[in-house]
Order: C-alpha cells, then sequence, then structure tokens
C-alpha cells in the first residue's frame, strides 16, 4: 500500500477502495466460476442457492472484507459478505456517515484507506490540530493544494466558533507572553493612563508615616 507518512507503520488489516488482497483467503476462493456465480449471483427465487452462499459466508474469514468492498464500490448484486443486496440496501444508504476510527488512525499511520464522508472530516481536523501544511494534506487526500488549504481554513474557524461558544480564552498572543515574563503583570495592566504626580506630593508623602495620608 501507498505510504503517506511514515515507512515504519506496520502493516495495516484495512485496505484501500480498489484492494484486492483479500481474496485468496475467502472460503470462496477456488470455485468453479459457473458454480459461484450460480450460487452468489442466483435468480431472485432461488432461495437455496442463497442459502447456501450465505452458509460460505459464515464460515469466511474475510467476510467484513467482503462486505465492505461491496458497499464502498457500490455493488448492488449478488450475496457479498453474507448479505443480499436487499440486505446490504440499508448500510448502503447509512455508509457516508459511518465513522471508524480504526480507519482514521490507519490513515495517519501512513496506510491508503477508503474513507467515508465522515471519516474525511475527522482526519481534516486532526490534521489541522497537527499542524500539518497543505501540501502534506493535499498528497494524503490526492488533492489540490488550493483545496487542501481551504478544507483547514475551514477546519480552523469551527476551532473556532467552537472555542468561541464554549468560552475558551484566547491565546495571548508572543508578544504579550514576552511583557508578561518581564514585568509579572499582564500586558493590558501596562497600557492604563497615570496620571501625573505633582512634586510636593511626592516629596510629602516620602516622608509620611505608615498608614497615614500625606
Amino acid at each position: 500500500m501507498r505510504q503517506i507518512t511514515t515507512h515504519t507503520a506496520p502493516a495495516s488489516s484495512l485496505r484501500g477502495l480498489s484492494d484486492t488482497s483479500w481474496q485468496p483467503q475467502g472460503a470462496c476462493h477456488g470455485m468453479d466460476p459457473m458454480e459461484a456465480d450460480a450460487t452468489f449471483f442466483a435468480l431472485p427465487r432461488d432461495h437455496a442457492a442463497t442459502e447456501f452462499a450465505k452458509e460460505l459466508c459464515a464460515r469466511c474469514p474475510v467476510r467484513s472484507e467482503c462486505l465492505n468492498y461491496a458497499l464502498e464500490n457500490g455493488i448492488r448484486d449478488g450475496v457479498w459478505g453474507g448479505m443480499t443486496s436487499v440486505e446490504r440496501l440499508a448500510m448502503r444508504r447509512r455508509l457516508p456517515d459511518r465513522l471508524d476510527y480504526g480507519r482514521v488512525a490507519a490513515f495517519f499511520d501512513g496506510r491508503d484507506v477508503h474513507l467515508t464522508q465522515a471519516e474525511r472530516d475527522v482526519v481534516i481536523d486532526h490534521a489541522y490540530a497537527r499542524g500539518w501544511r497543505r501540501e502534506r494534506l493535499a498528497t494524503a487526500l490526492r488533492i489540490s493544494p488550493e483545496h487542501a488549504r481551504d478544507l483547514l481554513r475551514k477546519a480552523a474557524n469551527k476551532v473556532s466558533d467552537r472555542d468561541r461558544t464554549s468560552g475558551v480564552p484566547r491565546r495571548e498572543t508572543a508578544t504579550n507572553q514576552t511583557r508578561t515574563a518581564k514585568t509579572g503583570k499582564p500586558a493590558a495592566s501596562r497600557l492604563t493612563t497615570q496620571q501625573p504626580v505633582s512634586r510636593s506630593v511626592t516629596s510629602a508623602s516620602a516622608h509620611a508615616p505608615l498608614g497615614k495620608a500625606a
């Protein structure tokens, strides 16, 4: 699989959209093509064939990979992952909203993982939080740098709006932090207007006992 962020990430069980490396592990692998077609793509009323296909899928070690492959590639016919086309219909409709943080983590490990829209949104938010530049995000998502820039800006605005709604104080600028470190006081307190003090009042107060007015 294509490496995105690192060349040392361990192999992931998650796959890309067009990856079919799981197929040789399937329980149906090696079946006669005609028999497989009659079993997994049976006629609508051939219930015996459909049940036999589901029995094979029930003991298949890559059943979930098979089901995801059918869903993500929009395959509407046949039995995939132990589910018929009608049974997959509801899952197909909810697919864009699927949010699997395992896939998000695999993406940041450098794996070519097929992401739904919900997972992609989470990836963009985390990329912004990690300080990714637009070129890096563009390479990872296979989009233009301009598009990546706009996505990172939207993520920044989302964070800003969330912090403002939650009452999170804004960060001090570097200049304010430097002034605070030198004076021991917030920079804002140094902006207050000071009234001039006359020489006579200053000298008198210097000789006044502590705790009394001059």
